[in-house]
């Protein structure tokens, strides 16, 4: 720092509370020290008493720091003979630094002479006093006597920042130093009530917040599940009602309403898994209902979609049953499109890798009969193609095994209506393969079971669809074998019936693109 040493003129009026000298090397710690001071808050009992510096402020603003105060078109040298002249005190930053300044020498000097009364506070900044104290601090003054300045120690292991600040607020104010500390410690100490007071309102604020949330999100949670229980039902009982009384119109609205409401859902991503399997239950759904309407791209895209989504969600939980279950249903789908469409080849691994899917869930749960039903599709679909393509012999034998499988569902649950019709529904397979190989007769025996099955079921429930569905296609096939087996006339009575069945379905659900295929097969003459 720069002062004159020439004679400074007559001082001014009181301007600064202090003059902070200090080395430029020094300038980052005066620059933080400064600010301090200058928002530092005397604590409110001290403001106004009586000192030897006359009656304390409530701020120490301002402090003249020669970087923050002097223009830059000024003198300089008059600048700091100005701000000395008008300075209560004389705030000395010392280090290493402003012992070997001159300026600092100088303006120490200088204020010295011109206010023999006024104090010198020096702050230890750095180093002893022995190397730091600039020379001037210690020379005797006009009267000959070496006046020691008041020191406020910032090493950390002396007085250390907060104590030492408080020491230059004391000198500068002139309140003795036991009270600046007592008051601000009671300051500090109502400021930290205060933060307590607020962090504990704040909290409890945050707390209420969290409970409304909390209420909110499980009130959302609610009426999730009570939405998803109403899907629930809708893909199980109301559709297996709908399908009973072959209202695939109906199913086709009940199956756009579920899937709407997932649609409605800001982001699937943050759905849970549950919630994204039965969205995939409805795809399923859905795309068998497009199928059965002949809308084979629609179905696909459906299918294709509920596949993408259960093999994510089975990636992430390989042995998760439930999660095996819905990918076999995926696999099972887009195989039944490719097969229906003739397209053996792609449907066959399709199948195959249903039926491991199916195998890995009777492994891990044995005792789940509906694990066991689905192993019997998966075989029962396998011993569809190769009845469709007249063998080989290895999957051929799947047939016989999907029967068994079945049968065996059928002894865990011997009072279920559905498994009955799909155990007709194997006799009817096991029937095709006997045919294949040529041993009609023993076909024509299995046929007979699976009609005598269905005619029970149709007794109990004369207007299910599917039971009639049934019982068309048993006789259609029971004709077409009587008829290889010479007995035409049985056979034309057979057809006849059949034909009337399947007329009557069609009046019940004009769109199951199924039924008209049927139709068209049963109004062809029997071959001669």
């Amino acid at each position: 720092m720069k002062a004159n040493e020439e004679t400074p003129g007559p001082g001014g009026e009181r301007r600064f509370r202090a003059f902070l000298s200090y080395s430029h090397a020094d300038e980052h710690f005066a620059r933080k020290l400064h600010q301090w001071l200058e928002s530092y808050r005397i604590p409110p009992r001290l403001v106004g008493s009586a000192t030897p510096m006359g009656h304390v402020p409530p701020r120490l603003s301002p402090i003249f720091r020669d970087r923050a105060e002097l223009p830059a078109a000024s003198s300089l040298d008059e600048e700091v003979r100005q701000a000395l002249s008008q300075s209560d005190a004389l705030l000395v930053l010392c280090s290493p630094a402003a012992r070997a300044s001159r300026w600092v020498d100088a303006e120490i000097a200088l204020f010295r002479s011109l206010h023999p009364d006024r104090p010198i506070i020096a702050a230890l900044v750095l180093g002893d006093p022995a190397v730091s104290f600039p020379s001037a601090l210690l020379e005797p003054d006009a009267e000959g006597v070496v006046r020691e300045p008041i020191a406020a120690d910032f090493r950390p292991d002396h007085d250390g920042t907060r104590l030492a600040r408080l020491k230059i607020v004391a000198g500068l104010t002139g309140v003795a130093l036991d009270q600046i500390i007592q008051r601000d410690a009671q300051r500090q100490l109502r400021r930290v009530i205060a933060i307590t007071l607020l962090t504990v309102l704040l909290t409890l604020s945050m707390a209420l917040m969290l409970i409304f949330a909390l209420r909110a999100r499980m009130e959302a949670e609610h009426q999730r599940q009570q939405a998803e229980g109403l899907i629930e039902f809708m893909l199980t009982d109301l559709r297996q009602r709908l399908e009973g009384v072959g209202r695939l119109d109906v199913l086709q609205s009940v199956n756009k309403r579920a899937l709407d409401y997932y649609a409605d859902q800001s982001d699937l991503k943050t759905l849970p898994a549950d919630s994204l399997e039965r969205r995939a239950r409805i795809l399923h759904a859905m795309g068998e209902d497009d199928h059965k309407r002949g809308d084979v791209a629609g179905a696909l895209a459906k299918f294709s979609e509920a596949h993408r989504v259960t093999g994510a969600l089975l990636a992430a939980s390989p042995q998760d049953p439930p999660r095996l279950f819905a990918h076999a249903q995926s696999e099972f789908w887009l195989g039944y499109v490719d097969f229906i469409d003739y397209r053996y080849e792609k449907a066959l691994p399709r199948f195959i890798a249903y039926r491991g899917l199916a195998e890995q869930l009777v492994r891990l749960v044995p005792g789940d009969q509906s694990y066991w039903r689905e192993l019997a599709y998966a075989q029962g679909n396998i011993c569809t193609i190769a009845v469709t393509r007249r063998g080989p012999e290895k999957q051929l034998a799947e047939c016989s095994d999907a029967l068994a499988t079945m049968e065996r569902v059928g002894r865990m649950v011997p009072g279920d209506f559905s498994v009955k019709a799909d155990i007709a529904n194997r006799h009817a397979w096991m029937a095709d393969a006997l045919r294949v190989q040529g041993r009609n007769v023993d076909a024509l025996h299995e046929r007979a079971q699976q009609a005598a099955i269905v005619q029970r079921l149709l007794k109990d429930d004369p207007k299910n669809v599917s039971y009639l569905q049934d019982w068309m296609l048993a006789r259609y096939s029971m004709s077409q074998l009587l008829n290889s087996l010479g007995e035409r006339h049985r056979a034309e009575k057979m057809r006849e019936d059949a034909r009337r069945d399947v007329e009557r379905l069609i009046e019940s659900d004009p769109e199951n693109n199924d039924w008209r295929l049927w139709k068209a097969k049963l109004t062809k003459p029997l071959d001669k």
